[in-house]
């Protein structure tokens, strides 16, 4: 009888195979090996940190929640605990920043722009910005928008106008408006027309009170002109320093004397135009929020006023908590504060991050803003006598070279992953890493993370009763998110 032939080749094979063995344990063909699970990365993680090595990067390693116990510290984060919400990140855009980014070309301006305030993977998304009505003391020249002779007085406005402003922030901000729409801007005198002022000067003196009434039609005006011209202003506050009558330009202007404007003029003004740009009072340090409670105590001027903005050049942060507690219906903003010109990059880092961003918004702020967007690399301009020393955000050199300082980093580590709208939520500090959290618009939840001591730490962040671990060296923030 015949064997069928596949009968025969599988026969054939096993004589073969046989034969050919030997008294060695090792096979004829590479072992067959199971591939490693690919792990799927479910938290992004950006660092920046002291030494620079880092600055604003995205990590590769995987991270992903897990269930399996460790006894590292923890951050617990609570979704279901809300807080304020958010109006959003960024700086002041100067007279001189609209200055040294217009010393680019225009496709330059255009790109640098974008990285700002674009929504795309390489952008910060910068979403608030505070500017001056009239020039503020990092001008080139001192302004205000109804100069005229001060032995002459114009009470009509007459002789209201933009113009120094039209080709500078006016034209950047149309630009970053087109980016952004939705981008919110406060507005802020440095001081009032000098013909208003008891001392006929840009540098201190006081709003007489016989023109209370015009200069509440000046800020009308203001507010009125700029929606003409395409750019919404959020709010205004109504005075920069009230307490500090030495910068150039500045004016004084007493907690009284703030309340009275507001509730006796502003206010109503505001009223009868049908103008909806909130009122916000003192915009000052954190050492006398004796003022904005003075203000918001008076229970006509209450009313009309939508907040208090605070700077951290004296005080503490918490500052912001005592005056929300007093009045927790009412808003708190953080509206500057600036990084020096002999400041180093790891000191900048921890401090700024710890109080004007984890601070800030641990304090109900709506907002965490640094000062000055960009200057060159002499910091300027600025107006005779005013800030020498304040650092931008960004430096723009004579060569057109862009710098990235440290402002820059310390605003992106929020701006970037915390749009206007979202809001904050629960979440603990332990040890030396201070942090704050959120959920965006977007259902995705953010923590910023700042190791203020001086060793690496591991930790864990706990949300839903799973937790991912993550380690920060000393001095670095880190940002992750998830959804």
């Amino acid at each position: 009888m015949k064997l069928p032939i596949h009968i025969l080749f599988s026969f054939f094979l096993v004589i073969l195979s046989i034969g050919c063995s030997s008294d060695s344990e090792e096979p004829l063909t590479d072992p067959i090996t199971e591939p490693t699970p690919e792990v799927i990365s479910e938290i992004d993680f950006w660092l920046t940190t002291g030494d620079q090595n880092q600055k604003l990067i995205k990590q590769s390693v995987p991270m992903a929640f897990t269930s399996t116990v460790n006894n590292h510290q923890s951050i617990q984060v609570d979704p279901t605990k809300t807080f304020q919400h958010v109006d959003g990140f960024g700086f002041t855009l100067t007279g001189g920043s609209a200055q040294v980014i217009q010393s680019l070309g225009k496709v330059e301006q255009q790109k640098l722009l974008l990285e700002l305030f674009g929504s795309e993977e390489e952008s910060i998304s910068i979403s608030y910005l505070r500017i001056s009505i009239g020039a503020s003391d990092l001008n080139e020249i001192p302004f205000t928008y109804n100069d005229i002779p001060t032995d002459q007085t114009d009470l009509e406005l007459e002789k209201f106008s933009l113009d120094k402003d039209r080709e500078g922030v006016i034209s950047i901000l149309k630009d970053i408006i087109y980016i952004n729409p939705d981008i919110k801007i406060m507005a802020t005198p440095w001081t009032a027309p000098l013909w208003m002022k008891d001392n006929k000067d840009f540098v201190g003196g006081q709003l007489l009170k016989e023109y209370y009434s015009v200069y509440a039609k000046y800020f009308v005006t203001y507010i009125q002109a700029m929606k003409q011209e395409g750019i919404p202003i959020d709010a205004i506050t109504i005075q920069n320093e009230p307490m500090h009558d030495g910068n150039n330009p500045s004016m004084y202007m007493t907690a009284v004397d703030q309340a009275t404007f507001i509730k006796d003029y502003l206010g109503p003004a505001f009223k009868q135009e049908n103008i909806e740009t909130k009122i916000i009072a003192w915009d000052h340090n954190c050492d006398l929020p004796e003022y904005p409670l003075e203000v918001l105590s008076d229970s006509e001027a209450y009313p009309y006023i939508d907040g208090s903005a605070f700077h951290l050049y004296a005080g503490d942060i918490n500052a912001l908590s005592t005056v929300h507690n007093a009045f927790p219906e009412k808003n708190v903003y953080f509206t500057e504060q600036y990084t020096a010109s002999d400041g180093s990059f790891d000191g900048d880092l921890k401090w700024h991050l710890k109080n004007i961003i984890i601070g800030t918004m641990r304090n109900w702020s709506r907002n965490a803003l640094e000062w000055n967007l960009a200057n060159n690399e002499n910091f300027q301009p600025h107006t005779t006598g005013g800030c020498t020393v304040c650092k931008g955000g960004i430096t723009i050199d004579s060569s057109g070279n862009i710098i990235r300082n440290v402002g820059y980093y310390i605003v992106a580590h929020a701006s970037k992953f915390v749009p206007s709208g979202s809001v904050r939520i629960q979440s603990n500090s332990t040890g030396s890493l201070e942090n704050v959290a959120f959920r965006t618009p977007k259902g995705r939840t953010v923590i910023i993370i700042l190791n203020t001591g001086d060793q690496t730490e591991t930790f864990n962040v706990n949300y839903q009763d799973q937790w991912f671990t993550a380690s920060i060296a000393s001095g670095a923030v880190g940002t992750f998110i998830w959804k």
